[in-house]
């Protein structure tokens, strides 16, 4: 029976540290596993983790072009077909759909992303629509329908 006085690491899951600089019998005496000479054998030497040993690094080889926007909000987005197999299926009842509800229904990937909403396919049921955005399309679609539409912030 385990107690909790009896426990132990698991076999090969804990290593002895290495002893560096304990003298010439021991492997690792006089330069202590550094080498001899240049900057990796020095204290405080700290290498940049993109340093490649002098050759122009593969970050720089790369061309580049275009615009790359860093502050770009990408949207996850579900389309009114998918609402609409979603209801066929009985898994989406009517009343209001979030983003938290597409979320637990698999509709979308990420539960904190924002949402989409687009006008592809078509959609018969009345549906109470929370997102962070519509296209025009989706937005006339499920106001046809009898839905509405509310824009999350």
């Amino acid at each position: 029976m385990k107690h909790i006085g009896n426990l132990t690491y698991a076999e090969g899951s804990r290593k002895t540290r290495k002893r560096v600089g304990r003298g010439q019998g021991s492997t690792r005496g006089k330069t202590s596993t550094r080498g001899h000479k240049g900057h990796a054998s020095r204290s405080g030497f700290n290498q940049i983790h993109s340093f490649e040993g002098g050759q122009m690094p593969l970050n720089r080889r790369i061309p580049k072009f275009g615009f790359h926007n860093k502050f770009r909000t990408e949207y996850q987005v579900v389309n009114v077909s998918r609402l609409q197999e979603l209801v066929e299926k009985g898994r989406l009842d009517g009343g209001e759909v979030t983003p938290e509800r597409l979320f637990e229904l698999g509709a979308v990937s990420i539960r904190k992303a924002p949402v989409k909403i687009l006008g592809e396919g078509e959609i018969s049921v009345a549906l109470n629509v929370r997102a962070h955005k519509f296209s025009a399309s989706a937005k006339e679609k499920i106001e046809s329908a009898g839905g509405s539409v509310t824009i999350n912030e």
